[in-house]
């Protein structure tokens, strides 16, 4: 008989009542984790919670948080203190379509914070107990948008690139730790992305239709890379020759390009 219980496991999902954070958390549940999940939307966070729970036998905790806000990164870990989290999903995250003259400041900040701030302190935060056992894992969702600029979205591919960079940055600061990161850049998923972008105007459909993908599929990418420790994870052939864009022309036309891109999406 082994007297040696073994570990629960314990996973973190921000954002994880719908798209991609939902099919991750659904991932990580098959595979025998807690969890942990994180969304500003109470309401689908509790149909979240049952759906995973008809298919897989999990302990789930729910924050109902705004991540957008200040210090909830704090707040986030002081109410899972004595939780050993082995996996952090950073996903939480949307977009504001705009001039970055005209869009509203107060959005903004909100998104900045959500992206860099609350990502980077949650980050820090969980890594801490990770590096003193000498493993973990974390996912964090960034964007093909973080290899170029992006007019009309300016802050959103912005911070996106910070999500890449600063994970490709700590990744080599964990070498040899026992502890992995991994950026995952997917392009166009089906997620209601585009409803929080356009404020559930009548552009909050994508016009163009190409190359737009699963995001069950995308998560299993993603979920994927994370395991086998991968630091940049591009789904799709068509969005991995995406990414080398700015390599093959110059950075004024490929930034137009993406001004194009955008505005063709959202024509009502």
């Amino acid at each position: 008989m082994n007297l040696i219980k073994e570990i629960q496991k314990t996973a973190l999902v921000t954002g994880a009542a719908s798209g991609l954070g939902f099919e991750l958390a659904m991932l990580l549940a098959r595979d025998g984790y807690q969890l942990v999940l994180v969304d500003v939307n109470d309401k689908k966070l509790q149909k979240a919670k049952e759906d995973i729970l008809s298919l897989y036998s999990s302990e789930i905790q729910l924050m109902h948080k705004d991540l957008s806000q200040q210090n909830v990164a704090e707040e986030i870990f002081q109410a899972i203190e004595g939780k050993r989290i082995d996996v952090l999903v950073n996903n939480a995250g949307f977009g504001i379509y705009g001039t970055f003259h005209e869009t509203n400041w107060e959005r903004q900040a909100e998104m900045l914070n959500l992206h860099v701030i609350t990502t980077t302190h949650l980050t820090k935060l969980v890594l801490k107990g990770m590096v003193v056992r000498g493993h973990g894992k974390i996912l964090n969702i960034s964007s093909l948008a973080a290899f170029q600029p992006g007019p009309l979205m300016s802050l959103y591919y912005a911070s996106k690139a910070y999500i890449l960079s600063f994970s490709e940055a700590i990744a080599n600061e964990l070498k040899d730790t026992g502890v992995t990161v991994t950026c995952l850049c997917p392009g166009q998923t089906k997620t209601c992305f585009q409803d929080v972008v356009t404020n559930g105007s009548k552009a909050s459909e994508n016009k163009i239709k190409f190359n737009i993908a699963c995001p069950k599929a995308v998560a299993e990418y993603g979920y994927e890379a994370m395991r086998k420790g991968k630091i940049v994870a591009i789904p799709g052939n068509i969005n991995k020759l995406l990414s080398k864009l700015p390599r093959f022309v110059s950075r004024r036309t490929a930034t137009a390009v993406i001004r194009r891109i955008q505005e063709k999406n959202r024509e009502v």
